[in-house]
């Protein structure tokens, strides 16, 4: 019981980081404009993976999307990679777990074929997490460097040559999913070990005699006295002397032969 709840909780919860990764590579959120010097302003920006956007204070909101790939930073290409890695291997896990799960029964499946479906699933939402840890991070190692020298060029009085970007909700987004993700695999490769069938690690060997059954009996050991084997050897004796007597007669001892 205590396995498919594990399997299912693992799931579940994959299940969630996966849609998350998928919200977050979508979100135009990445990187939005950083208002701390100007907190009134009829223009803001921010920008996702995919395109840029800029809203008015009047709420209309214009968005244009990125219309070149060499001409992007090889860094931002390559978190769109990592990106649709994660999502992708995500998606192939839950299919590949679905399949797995031990309260569904296809066919003649045996539970060594669901543990070993359960461990892929597993690996593959790791993997995944992992991808989208790394691509949320990199994205994030990035407008640090360029909120710094954005803010050392605003010291040195070139203000207006270019705005300071800040960290977006999709950067959140992308380390949560990443690891519900994460969590939820590790949690199919612990339901994968209670899937296996138990086998016994030692093997009964018999051995056959070759030859014929010799049985032994033993009987219960008697101990008496010292004196009582050499008396009943003495009388033994003179009722074999008495039989073979000489006319052939039978005799009997006297009463000297138990002296």
């Amino acid at each position: 019981m205590s396995v498919t709840i594990c399997q299912s909780m693992g799931f579940v919860v994959s299940a969630l980081g996966i849609g998350g990764i998928i919200a977050s590579t979508c979100m135009d959120q990445w990187s939005t404009q950083d208002l701390y010097n100007n907190p009134v302003t009829a223009v803001f920006n921010y920008q996702g993976l995919w395109r840029t956007c800029v809203r008015e204070s009047s709420g209309f909101t214009e968005c244009r999307g990125y219309f070149t790939i060499l001409g992007l930073p090889a860094m931002f290409q390559a978190v769109r990679a990592l990106m649709i890695v994660g999502i992708v291997l995500g998606i192939l896990g839950l299919l590949v777990c679905i399949f797995a799960l031990k309260c569904i029964r296809i066919g003649n499946m045996e539970d060594s074929a669901k543990a070993n479906m359960t461990l892929t699933s597993g690996i593959m939402f790791i993997v995944a997490g992992l991808c989208a840890i790394t691509g949320v991070s990199v994205f994030a190692n990035m407008l640090v460097t360029n909120f710094w020298m954005s803010t050392a060029n605003m010291y040195q009085g070139m203000q207006n040559v270019q705005n300071r970007y800040t960290f977006g909700s999709a950067l959140f987004v992308g380390w949560v999913a990443g690891g519900l993700a994460l969590v939820g695999g590790i949690m199919m490769c612990l339901a994968c070990r209670g899937l296996i069938p138990e086998e016994s690690r030692y093997k009964a060997v018999s051995y056959n005699a070759s030859g014929r059954n010799i049985s032994y009996r033993t009987g219960p050991y008697k101990v008496g006295s010292g004196y009582e084997p050499e008396t009943k050897t003495r009388k033994n004796a003179g009722y074999e002397e008495a039989a073979r007597s000489e006319d052939g007669r039978r005799s009997y001892p006297s009463k000297y032969d138990y002296v």
